[in-house]
């Protein structure tokens, strides 16, 4: 896909990032300096695009590419190469980052204009603060409080005494239950369920005894949370999202989890009731973490990791259970042979 606007020279591009390219070196072909009207993926860019290389498998683009103006590694060869096929482009050390400012410059979200909709229904108790949107059905429920700058989309359904901060934006039919706090500049995607019962049940003789889920769900400023995700509350105490991590969808946050700042758990992460997670730490899609394990500030555990004990901070790990990622990659170069081993045991055990 590529996002378009109205074009403008590339230099002019470069020079509205401002300070994102200002300590890089701009270097144009000297006989151009192309209109760009958009921005797209390497593999797919058309004239009048800007895209980036990064990573060696995409080096062979420079060579093919049909974008008019790249941003380049601080890789000299690279840059020969662009110039030599006439391309426009700027090197920076982070080529990634520096596009996903320019796409800024093509495309905005969409952002309705304050207003209450008159279909949307709000307590007489509740506290609105200044430039808030609240959209056709939305559903705010007494004694909320509501920031300045907020966006509630359609359908949204907020309870009563939640509390939520400048300009977060929550999106169509998500839900966000009572004894939730969500911070300024937080992003709850459509569907997500926020401040949920905790999965709280204590066996008895005669069946389970529903332990009512009486704490808080906090959410620091700058999260964002994906569609359809769930964050429980728990029986006591609060379950907290650190300031500036990022859910993706369908991820399981259960009653009593503590996450740090700067984390990121993608699609299908799981985390069991108490889970502790540090600061920096990133999760690949489908890890489950269970009841009251640890884990470190900046590890990391690979897609589908099994989590049941503590993990040291810094550490990569991988696999069910989870164990450090050198040795599952040991263990999974052997997978492949164990056929072979097993043929191979077989034939020793019949020459004894």
């Amino acid at each position: 896909m590529t996002y378009e606007l109205l074009g403008m020279k590339f230099s002019e591009s470069i020079e509205k990032l401002g300070e994102a390219a200002a300590c890089n070196s701009l270097t144009l072909n000297p006989k151009t300096d192309p209109e760009i009207v958009g921005v797209a993926p390497i593999a797919s860019a058309s004239p009048g695009t800007l895209s980036y290389i990064e990573g060696g498998k995409f080096i062979a683009y420079v060579g093919k590419t049909a974008a008019s103006a790249l941003i380049l590694p601080q890789d000299e060869a690279l840059q020969a190469q662009a110039s030599d096929r006439g391309l426009a482009w700027i090197a920076v050390p982070d080529p990634r980052l520096l596009f996903a400012q320019a796409i800024c410059l093509f495309y905005q979200p969409f952002r309705p204009a304050p207003e209450i909709h008159p279909t949307a229904v709000i307590d007489p108790g509740v506290q609105l603060g200044t430039e808030v949107y609240v959209g056709p059905h939305a559903v705010i429920q007494s004694g909320a409080k509501i920031g300045s700058g907020v966006c509630i989309h359609a359908n949204a359904v907020v309870y009563p005494e939640v509390e939520i901060s400048d300009r977060t934006v929550l999106y169509a039919n998500c839900t966000i239950h009572e004894r939730t706090k969500i911070g300024a500049n937080c992003v709850i995607h459509s569907g997500a369920v926020i401040g949920a019962e905790g999965f709280g049940f204590v066996p008895t003789p005669t069946g389970w005894f529903k332990m009512e889920q009486s704490g808080y769900v906090v959410l620091e400023d700058g999260v964002e949370v994906g569609c359809n995700s769930t964050i429980d509350r728990p029986a006591v105490g609060e379950t907290r999202i650190g300031r500036d991590t990022k859910l993706d969808n369908l991820v399981h946050v259960g009653h009593g989890c503590q996450i740090g700042s700067n984390c990121a758990l993608a699609a299908q992460v799981g985390l069991a009731g108490g889970v502790k997670v540090g600061n920096n730490v990133l999760l690949a899609g489908q890890v489950g973490i269970a009841n009251q394990a640890e884990i470190g500030d900046g590890a990391i555990a690979t897609a589908k990791a099994g989590i049941h004990n503590n993990v040291e901070p810094g550490a990569i790990v991988s696999g069910i259970p989870a164990i450090p990622h050198k040795v599952f990659l040991k263990v999974a170069a052997i997978y492949s042979r164990l056929p072979e081993m097993y043929q191979t045991l077989k034939q020793l055990q019949k020459r004894q």
